[in-house]
């Protein structure tokens, strides 16, 4: 996916800027850059993060930063942000969201008598460059911001610095990722998580609206076009992608998750589903504080049977081939005996998408003595690809092994019937969850319910997006 952090102010933002990009490393592992500005103009540097931290990245190009203003990007797509000349003047982008129609976009874009993209080594075009091009067919940011979302299908929040040092900041037009201003004695930041700004001294003080889109300068903000009435707020930012100590909608994220698995263990007891344990743990780290919530409200013991071994592979998805992915992934898991051996265990993870990683846990957990292994999943079965942000995102839904599996017990009869599918009280639900059971070898297995999931958010479920889970807009 990807976050951004910008900041304007009296004084030098370049330590809050890096800082604050810094805070948004858990939403990206490809590519990674800050702009500053100054009254010499523009300064500009993109990396490579993918194997190696964003802060160990930069540290050495701090030196030759400067400037009032700033902003910077963590992305899981292409490098940015991006530094652009038009008629609207040079000015810096950056972008998160996801862009199905961009083939489209581009050819329509050639038709209009348009001369040329940069082409990338794939070939295909930078999709940041791509919105500032739609962006630039118009005669003002508004306007251009407006066509640029109106034009895309899928997603799109931006942030623009102008060369006169101001932040432009955009919402997705249906909010699906939060946007917030921080305040401090010296100026302002705009920042996708609400803790990296806290860190660094900035109080709360404003969350945009869906499609909202405000400019902000040292001495302030100010909305230039008001927010909407729709919102589709992404539930993943509360059960997976947020950190813990960040706030979207008034929402805390951890809080939210100790609620999550507290919901799925209390209606797992009133329906009598409950498996005999003797611990309840987290698969790492995710998944963890969803495990905390099932284990004080079912009142069994809450333990951590193994270790992610993280100080030199942050992530397991950061390595660019899959075999040392996959080996990583197995090596980062260190065992604790004394709370594995002969024990009977449930472990809750945040989702389960394609179960490869998964059924090499569980595959190790026996291995290592367990006598039982329950899993549960702290959202419903993803049956569908994300197509707004990029999150369970692959080149076919058969990835997704709540798919693949639906297709193996009917065949395409059963895409007819995803909804039974994903519900576990119906005979649908209740055959494919016996029949991951068994392909995964776990001695049961349950999801969180959707009403679950959204009563655990607690805000209006209208406005939050379910489109992995239902395929509905």
């Amino acid at each position: 996916m990807g976050g951004f952090f910008g900041a304007a102010s009296h004084h030098d933002v370049v330590l809050d800027v890096f800082f604050g990009v810094d805070y948004h490393s858990h939403l990206g592992t490809r590519r990674a850059g800050m702009i500053f500005h100054d009254d010499e103009g523009f300064q500009r540097e993109i990396h490579s993060i993918e194997n190696t931290p964003f802060r160990t990245r930069f540290e050495d190009d701090l030196p030759g930063f400067h400037g009032c203003s700033g902003i910077g990007c963590i992305s899981d797509t292409d490098p940015q942000p991006l530094l652009v000349r038009s008629h609207l003047g040079t000015f810096g982008i950056t972008t998160v969201g996801a862009i199905n129609n961009a083939e489209q976009l581009v050819e329509s874009y050639f038709t209009d008598g348009n001369r040329q993209f940069m082409a990338m080594s794939s070939g295909a075009v930078n999709t940041t460059e791509l919105v500032a091009a739609l962006i630039n067919q118009k005669d003002d940011f508004v306007s251009g911001i407006k066509h640029a979302q109106d034009a895309i299908e899928g997603s799109l929040t931006l942030l623009i610095m102008t060369e006169d040092g101001r932040i432009i900041a955009a919402r997705d037009k249906v909010g699906r990722l939060p946007v917030l201003i921080g305040k401090n004695d010296d100026g302002f930041c705009i920042s996708f998580e609400s803790f990296a700004y806290h860190k660094l001294g900035y109080d709360d003080e404003y969350e945009l609206g869906p499609g909202e889109i405000v400019r902000i300068d040292a001495d302030g903000y100010q909305t230039i076009a008001p927010a909407g009435d729709k919102m589709k707020i992404c539930a993943f930012l509360w059960v997976y992608y947020g950190y813990p100590n960040s706030n979207y909608e008034g929402v805390n994220v951890e809080v939210m998750r100790y609620r999550n698995g507290a919901v799925m263990a209390r209606n797992e007891a009133a329906a009598g589903t409950l498996p005999d344990l003797d611990y309840v743990a987290g698969v790492p780290d995710s998944g963890v504080p969803h495990a905390i919530g099932y284990a004080t409200e079912c009142k069994t013991p809450f333990a951590r049977p193994f270790i992610k071994y993280t100080p030199t592979w942050a992530r397991s998805f950061m390595p660019s081939n899959q075999e040392v992915r996959n080996r990583v992934a197995k090596m980062k898991q260190i065992h604790i005996p004394e709370l594995i051996r002969d024990k009977k265990l449930l472990f809750v993870d945040d989702s389960i998408v394609r179960g490869t990683q998964l059924h090499e846990t569980v595959d190790f957990l026996y291995e290592c003595g367990a006598s039982e292994v329950h899993m549960r999943s702290a959202c419903p079965p993803i049956m569908f690809s994300c197509k707004y942000l990029s999150f369970s995102s692959s080149k076919s839904e058969m990835d997704l092994i709540a798919r693949r599996v639906v297709q193996q017990l009917e065949g395409d009869e059963g895409q007819e019937h995803l909804e039974e599918y994903a519900d576990s009280s119906t005979e649908r639900g209740q055959c494919m969850l016996h029949a991951i059971c068994e392909q995964m070898g776990f001695d049961s297995l349950g999801y969180q319910s959707l009403d679950g999931m959204l009563e655990a958010i607690g805000i209006d479920r209208d406005q939050v997006c379910t489109y992995c889970w239902n395929g509905k807009e």
